[in-house]
């Protein structure tokens, strides 16, 4: 296999993972918001709070991973671009906690990390991907 094939290969292999990462926290929102909010230890006072997580994690989550399946197989290019913006924007709101409300529990500093490392991954596939794209 050559190496562009393995960039494009590696490129909709971290899309798709990502999109299945989304559609679940999306499936698992729409269908029992608390499941969602159990993960950070808070309770979902009434309806209002239920319907907010329903539709942030679960409406916008489910577009954003109908979106990502048709990048993925459309475009991987823009799929690689919107995820390094994506994971990066959700790293950069950990960092303003911190700076803001101080540090973060053990949740907030593993997922920091992991959207971090999201972000640099995207960021490295979309360089490589531009080189073979343009040339």
């Amino acid at each position: 296999m050559n190496a562009q094939k393995t960039v494009k290969l590696s490129s909709r292999i971290f899309i798709g993972f990502s999109a299945f990462s989304l559609g679940y926290v999306a499936l698992l929102s729409l269908f029992s918001p608390q499941s969602t909010m159990d993960l950070v230890a808070t309770t979902l006072p009434n309806t209002d709070a239920m319907s907010s997580i329903r539709g942030i994690y679960g409406g916008v989550g489910l577009v954003i991973t109908i979106q990502l399946i048709y990048l993925l197989i459309k475009d991987y290019y823009k799929g690689l671009l919107f995820l390094s913006l994506f994971w990066g924007a959700y790293a950069v709101s950990r960092l303003i906690t911190i700076f803001v409300d101080g540090s973060l529990g053990d949740f907030g500093n593993q997922w920091i990390m992991m959207e971090s490392t999201f972000s640099v991954i995207a960021l490295i596939l979309l360089f490589v991907s531009k080189k073979y794209k343009n040339g």
